[in-house]
């Protein structure tokens, strides 16, 4: 009788932990819809991501102090001049401390790199629904089609893996 309650009590806390943990296992993944958000630009303008629909999407969260963030915005900016014509947008989202990097650092920095896109600023919100307790790795970027689905998220930053990764998405 004693060995019975033990076990029943030890299949329970099992499948109490199993529940619990299959519920919290909500990191966002490609082909889950991409959270909207909406952030303030740099230049004082507001985005968010609705306002794209219909649009593939590349959300790039980067740094001004990470050196492989630095080393893909050449290659977002060829992205965007060579694709906008056909529905393609980069939203660069920065990870900067705006105690320590101003709209007016990142502006300079943006002036300097040339980049063509919109530069964002972060909010807890939106690096909560898209890292949830994820470690966050700079660059991360996700890509998104044109119905608001993430279609893939890249860590770090591999020259000319982005374009072949958007191609079946502009055809």
């Amino acid at each position: 009788m004693l060995m019975r309650i033990a076990r029943t009590a030890c299949l329970m806390v099992l499948m109490s932990f199993l529940l619990v943990h299959s519920g919290c296992d909500s990191e966002v993944k490609a082909g889950s819809m991409a959270p909207d958000f909406t952030l303030p630009s740099i230049s004082g303008e507001t985005f968010s991501l609705d306002a794209y629909e219909g649009y593939v999407v590349l959300l790039d969260f980067w740094a001004t102090w990470c050196p492989p963030c630095r080393m893909s915005i050449p290659e977002l900016i060829r992205l965007q001049e060579k694709y906008q014509d056909q529905g393609f947008i980069v939203l660069g989202i920065s990870m900067d401390d705006p105690g320590q990097v101003t709209n007016q650092d990142l502006k300079s920095f943006e002036k300097t790199a040339g980049i063509n896109y919109p530069i964002l600023r972060y909010n807890e919100k939106v690096v909560s629904n898209y890292f949830q307790d994820a470690r966050i790795s700079l660059p991360t970027m996700f890509i998104i089609d044109r119905e608001g689905k993430i279609r893939q998220k890249i860590i770090g930053f591999n020259h000319h893996a982005l374009e072949d990764s958007l191609a079946s998405l502009l055809e």
